[in-house]
Order: structure tokens, then C-alpha cells, then sequence
């Protein structure tokens, strides 16, 4: 059994929580976070601050789904205490810090939910060795509807962006499932009044000419999420994230058993396993560059 401690108890902790209390592999032993009102009720240790959570010992891996701004702090704590790190994406708000927790070594593990989603794997299995010529991935949503009284996801500051760095990886994390990896073509970016990022159409390139297009939306009166792949042979076949699960948010919670199984298969690989948090990383950071020029 692994012991885990979960630090930060914000909107997405829930999913974490409910896949550990139903995973065989797990075990619930800490949480932590800095609002002491979200901390009773879990019935396990609970800290105000990571650094004495990890103090304590008795944990075997941690996960992170603190602000984004946090992820690097908390991060190179936890792999300096030798201990597998699952971080909610981004890995990070800027490159060159998710390059510093890249070279320290250990189990570092991106979660990529959208890549567990049974829709999306359908597809992905259906279209096993057939050729694929293109693919369309939509991101839209409201994110006011999403965040709950997780206000910092508006703060361009702590989120790294707006829909670039925040839904961006996990779309982007989609495109390379079907492709393999990308490079950034063109990147057109739509921003508000605050200069947050609400909207953004990137084109990218496979290999040979294989070719995706990424969706995102902030301010999308409703919620798409979807997978588009055209074939050669002109076909079209289609997974739709949302279908199937009417709750809102209702996919997420057999998508986080998956990153769960996922992050229990990096621990059992150890050093060996490779994380692709730092390539999706460079893609959101190459189209804020690409958007300055």
C-alpha cells in the first residue's frame, strides 16, 4: 500500500480524495493546506504547512493540487525528501521552473486527467494503427462555473496565464495522445481587459503531415470538450468527454482513478519513467512567446 499525503484541499482535491479512498493501492495518512476550515473532516494527519507534513515521515508519495504558482516550491520539496510527486498541471507557471523540478531527480508525475477519460480511450483504442491525417481538440467552457471559491485560476499571476496555461495542457496532452509529439505552427490569443487570455486557436504539426488544432475557451456559455480525428481515408470518428456523465464535472472521478493507477505505475517504474509535463510546458510557453512577437 502506498501511503500518500494530498496537499491542497481546492475544487479538484475532491476527485483526488475519492479516488484514493477507492483505489487498492493507496492510503489516505495526511493532508495539508493553509485555510485551516477545509482541513477537519478527512479523518487523517493534517498540517497548515507541507514542509512539516514531510517532517513527520510515514508517507510514501505526495500529491500536489495546490494553486499553480506553488507547484515548483512544494514540488522540489517533496522530491528532496526522496518521495514520488504527483502535481496537477501545469507542472509549472514558467519553463525554466519546470525544467529546475525536471533535473532533481525522482518520480516526477504530471496529471494529464483528460488521458484517462473512457471516451477518449475508446477512440484512441478504436483507432489503433490506422492512420490519422488530423486532429481537433475543443477546450470551452466558462471557467467562473468551474473554479468554485478557487478565485487565484483569474489571477494571471498564480495560474501562470489563462486558458493557455491552465486548459491548454490538458488539450494539448490530447493531441500528442493521438499524435505523438508537436510542434507549435500558429497561435492566435484573445485576451480581456484584465489581460487574462480568454480564448486561443493553435496549430500544430505531427510528424509527417499529421496536424492539430487546439481549441480553447474561457468565456464559452456552456461546456464542450471533445476529441475530432480525421483519417486518411477522409473519415471522421469523434470522443466526447462530457458523454455518459450528465453530473457536472461528472467524468472527472474515473478520470483521477486513472491518474492514479497511472502515478502508482511511474512509482513502480522508478527512475525510468519519463514524464511529459516538460514538453506540454514548452508548448504553452512557446505560443506566450509566439503571441509577443
Amino acid at each position: 500500500m502506498i501511503r500518500v499525503g494530498v496537499v491542497g484541499l481546492g475544487v479538484i482535491s475532491r476527485f483526488y480524495l475519492a479516488a484514493i479512498e477507492r483505489s487498492a493501492e493507496f492510503e489516505l495518512v495526511a493532508v495539508c493546506d493553509v485555510d485551516r476550515d477545509v482541513l477537519a473532516g478527512h479523518g487523517v494527519r493534517d498540517y497548515l504547512h507541507h514542509r512539516a507534513m514531510l517532517a513527520d515521515g510515514d508517507l510514501d508519495a505526495v500529491v500536489v493540487t495546490a494553486p499553480n504558482d506553488t507547484h515548483v516550491a512544494i514540488g522540489r520539496d517533496v522530491l528532496a525528501a526522496g518521495l514520488p510527486l504527483c502535481v496537477e498541471k501545469p507542472l509549472a507557471t514558467r519553463l525554466s521552473d519546470g525544467e529546475d523540478l525536471a533535473r532533481r531527480g525522482g518520480v516526477l508525475f504530471t496529471a494529464f486527467h483528460r488521458r484517462y477519460n473512457r471516451n477518449v480511450l475508446a477512440l484512441r483504442d478504436a483507432l489503433a494503427g490506422v492512420a490519422v491525417s488530423s486532429v481537433v481538440v475543443r477546450y470551452l467552457e466558462r471557467i467562473e462555473d468551474h473554479v468554485g471559491r478557487d478565485r487565484w485560476y483569474l489571477d494571471m499571476a498564480r495560474s501562470g496565464g489563462g486558458c493557455v496555461a491552465d486548459n491548454g495542457p490538458n488539450a494539448l496532452d490530447l493531441a500528442r495522445l493521438f499524435l505523438g509529439p508537436l510542434r507549435l505552427v500558429a497561435a492566435k490569443v484573445v485576451r480581456d481587459a484584465d489581460g487574462v487570455d480568454r480564448q486561443a486557436l493553435l496549430q500544430l504539426a505531427g510528424s509527417g503531415r499529421c496536424s492539430a488544432t487546439v481549441e480553447l475557451d474561457w468565456s464559452y456559455p456552456g461546456e464542450v470538450k471533445d476529441v475530432e480525428v480525421r483519417l486518411a481515408d477522409g473519415s471522421v470518428r469523434r470522443a466526447d468527454m462530457l458523454a455518459g456523465h450528465p453530473e457536472f464535472k461528472g467524468s472527472l472521478w474515473h478520470e483521477y482513478e486513472g491518474v492514479l493507477a497511472d502515478f502508482a505505475r511511474a512509482i513502480a517504474l522508478g527512475p525510468a519513467y519519463r514524464d511529459p509535463g516538460l514538453e506540454v510546458l514548452a508548448l504553452v510557453d512557446e505560443v506566450y512567446r509566439r503571441e509577443g512577437a
